[in-house]
């Protein structure tokens, strides 16, 4: 317990940082509806090009940010023996060439790649998705040396800057979005004018330009020194690799689950793919903000300490992370389940955008929020595996996670049906994500020896029961004010009201990670 309190001011500037990014990142999701529409088939076909490129990054690269370059960062900075600018240097440059190639091959194979993703689109939308598509692609680059910096900082310890980068992004697309609604743009994709189709490609792919440029600025601020080195030997390519082998694998396995549920989401009806997308970004809020701060600030430890074969500092560490991580997720989790269609509501029903789509975005968001605190535990406890350098345990669990994910959801089409679909969608992803914080706890018990299970049972049960009684407060409220009060004065006083509850009920139950986290946060308001 008494390096609850180290860990959590190693977190707050992340935190502060991932919250400013996120709320921008909000303010862009509800810029990009307000200008394209929530439910409309322009607003699909965006969201369907602008999601490709991430799709591609993630599995040519994304994974092995996580298992394999911080990890090894780390190590090539203990190393006197061995340049540790010019290894990144180096690292950087193999990340260049190869994600360039990988990107004039995406463009030539857009359509093939829209027809894969959203066959359930009409020719118009397949046609206008093929065109955001190719000018979306060069992301794919911008996205790959943007991780590549961001692990450098990391490992020489600079966490917050790599956090603030996504701020720049997000504001140069509120513009774009902005600019579009200034010059006549509607949600009408038969209205759409050449002009504003280059408007909304090259603003959108200028806003990730802009993160990268961020990260290089920081990068030669904290003493990098920028450079593309013509021969990126030298850095065990064949190690990184085979590394990072396993982990393309399970990225697969995930990508192809996200082909799967964007087939499924295009066919629920006109507008499903952007509901079923947003009430995605919305769930990945808290868990950015909270639970990629935690393991943002404990991997280079947990791989400072596998290095040293410290294994109990592991295990502290790791308890720490998911009990601190649960003691904020469980009420937002409860949030979600209660308010979620007031939320969405209260976000998107403007402009261009739908009310139904907007409430039906809610509904889903509702059933993601019985995955949040399972998804985190289990995305945590991955970070052990990379820490410890086994990149091969984590990608099999992952790849079990996608076949559960896949299997469910398949057997879902055939009892729901459009709206209902989306719903079952994001349920089935609950029960995978549990599966998954179920299997890797028990595995990672044997491969570390213990977990701190008996502890993490006990605190994670309380935070549960003081998650749900604030819930049913949260929802008496709700119920008591009933939909003619408007979502904004459902939520302000639902939200309160159950905030109280769960700090005192939190306090009524001892629950020591509660009040280690406000006594921090104390802390930090005073300063």
């Amino acid at each position: 317990m008494a390096d609850q309190p180290r860990l959590i001011h190693t977190g707050r500037a992340m935190a502060a940082a991932t919250l400013v990014s996120r709320i921008t990142g909000f303010a862009r999701t509800v810029a990009l509806i307000a200008a394209l529409g929530l439910g409309t088939r322009l607003l699909d076909a965006y969201t369907a090009a602008n999601v490709t490129p991430n799709t591609i990054y993630e599995l040519v690269m994304g994974g092995a940010v996580a298992s394999v370059l911080v990890p090894l960062l780390v190590r090539t900075a203990a190393d006197k023996s061995v340049d540790g600018d010019l290894f990144a240097q180096r690292l950087l440059s193999l990340v260049v060439y190869g994600l360039a190639v990988v990107v004039i091959v995406t463009i030539v194979a857009a359509p093939l790649i829209v027809g894969l993703t959203v066959p359930g689109f009409s020719p118009a939308q397949h046609d206008l998705a093929v065109v955001f598509t190719r000018f979306f692609m060069p992301q794919i680059l911008f996205y790959g040396m943007s991780a590549t910096l961001a692990a450098i900082l990391n490992a020489r310890g600079r966490f917050a800057v790599p956090m603030w980068a996504p701020v720049a992004n997000n504001l140069v697309v509120i513009a774009t979005a902005l600019i579009f609604l200034a010059i006549g743009g509607s949600g009408r994709l038969v209205e759409l004018t050449r002009a504003q189709t280059l408007l909304l490609s090259v603003g959108t792919s200028t806003g990730v330009a802009a993160q990268m440029i961020v990260l290089a600025v920081a990068g030669r601020r904290a003493g990098f020194p920028l450079r593309l080195r013509a021969d990126p030997r030298g850095i065990a390519v064949r190690r990184i690799a085979a590394m990072a082998g396993w982990t393309v694998a399970s990225v697969a396995a995930a990508q192809v689950v996200f082909v799967v549920l964007t087939r499924l989401a295009s066919q629920a009806g006109p507008g499903a793919v952007s509901v079923y997308s947003n009430a995605y970004t919305l769930f990945q809020l808290p868990y950015a903000v909270i639970a990629v701060t935690v393991i943002t600030g404990v991997l280079p430890r947990m791989s400072r300490s596998a290095a040293a074969r410290d294994l109990p500092q592991i295990t502290a560490d790791l308890s720490q992370s998911l009990r601190l991580t649960g003691v904020a997720l469980v009420p937002v989790a409860a949030a979600l389940i209660v308010l979620g269609p007031d939320l969405t509501t209260m976000l998107f029903d403007h402009g261009n955008a739908s009310a139904g789509a907007a409430h039906l975005t809610g509904a889903v968001l509702a059933a993601y929020g019985l995955a949040l605190v399972p998804f985190a535990g289990y995305q945590i406890m991955l970070r052990v595996y990379f820490a410890l350098g086994d990149s091969r345990t984590p990608a099999l669990i992952s790849v079990t996670v996608s076949a559960a994910i896949l299997a469910t959801s398949l057997t879902a089409t055939r009892v729901a049906s459009g709206p209902d679909l989306l719903i079952a969608l994001a349920g089935c992803s609950a029960v995978a994500y549990a599966l998954g914080c179920a299997v890797t706890a028990q595995l990672l018990r044997r491969r570390i020896g213990r977990i701190d299970g008996h502890h993490l049972i006990a605190s994670h049960s309380r935070m549960l029961v003081a998650g749900a009684v604030a819930g049913l407060g949260a929802a008496a409220v709700a119920h008591a004010l009933g939909p003619s009060a408007g979502s904004a004065v459902i939520i302000g006083a639902a939200a309160a009201a159950g905030a109280g509850v769960y700090a005192l009920a939190a306090r009524l139950l001892r629950i020591s990670e509660f009040t280690a986290m406000t006594a921090a946060l104390r802390v930090r308001g005073a300063s």
